[in-house]
């Protein structure tokens, strides 16, 4: 972007040279017009210099605001399903399922404390009464996904909505197990194309914008991701500047 702003302003003082030379050597009778057309000439160049410095301003503040709010709904997705895991052992890849869980499902909320008992086994063995310390764990009650996650809103009904971009478009959500040291571990991944996200801004930074890597402060690759169908872990692939991404 910067050499094409250096070739415009260079194009433009060289235009200007162009208006005193004209100014200087053509006849008078010519001279209105070269000027006038030289001058239209810079007038137009300007802007174009203007428009190549400030389009991608407000294409960073557009990307920034709809990052956010598709980000906001990823952490979302990504706490339903650490919960359906806790309670169930796994993840699920359908939308339906995960909000029927948040709406239906409870978490158990124990507390561990030790204690000392006889320990049979070795008082028999020793003919001394011999103790043992245990840990015993007390079920203290009961409390619903909803209420630990999303307390008194109900965002997780549309937190499967792309909130941010072209009209309509849902998340995409995988789910499976992946095998790790002989282990059957289970693993998700809810994403969506940037494409999607900045479907309607411009095309080349899009592109640009693509092609951001994983060392630059920001959102990496071509999809706002959390989780992954590769690894065992629940980060998102954005920098900390959005927010917490683990």
């Amino acid at each position: 972007m910067w050499t094409i702003i250096l070739i415009v302003i260079a194009v433009i003082l060289l235009t200007i040279g162009l208006v005193k030379l004209v100014d200087k050597f053509i006849p008078t009778k010519f001279k209105p017009i070269l000027i006038i057309a030289l001058w239209v000439l810079i007038a137009f160049l300007g802007y174009s210099t203007f428009k190549s410095i400030y389009n991608p301003i407000l294409f960073n503040q557009e990307k920034e605001k709809r990052y956010t709010a598709v980000i906001k709904n990823l952490v979302d997705i990504r706490n339903a399903e650490l919960a359906h895991r806790q309670v169930t052992g796994k993840f699920t890849d359908n939308f339906d399922n995960l909000v029927k869980f948040i709406e239906e499902a409870k978490f158990t909320i124990t507390q561990r404390r030790d204690s000392t008992v006889r320990d049979e086994v070795a008082s028999k063995q020793f003919g001394v009464d011999m103790t043992k310390d245990i840990v015993i764990t007390d079920t203290l009650g009961y409390v619903t996904i909803k209420d630990s996650l999303f307390k008194n809103s109900n965002r997780y009904k549309t937190m499967m909505n792309v909130p941010a971009g072209k009209p309509g478009e849902k998340f995409q959500l995988k789910a499976g197990f992946i095998e790790q040291d002989d282990l059957k571990i289970p693993v998700f991944e809810a994403s969506v194309k940037k494409d999607i996200v900045l479907y309607d801004l411009d095309k080349d930074l899009i592109i640009q914008e693509n092609q951001v890597p994983s060392s630059v402060v920001g959102v990496a690759g071509d999809a706002i991701t959390v989780g992954s169908m590769e690894e065992s872990t629940t980060n998102g692939n954005w920098s900390k500047t959005y927010g917490n991404n683990e």
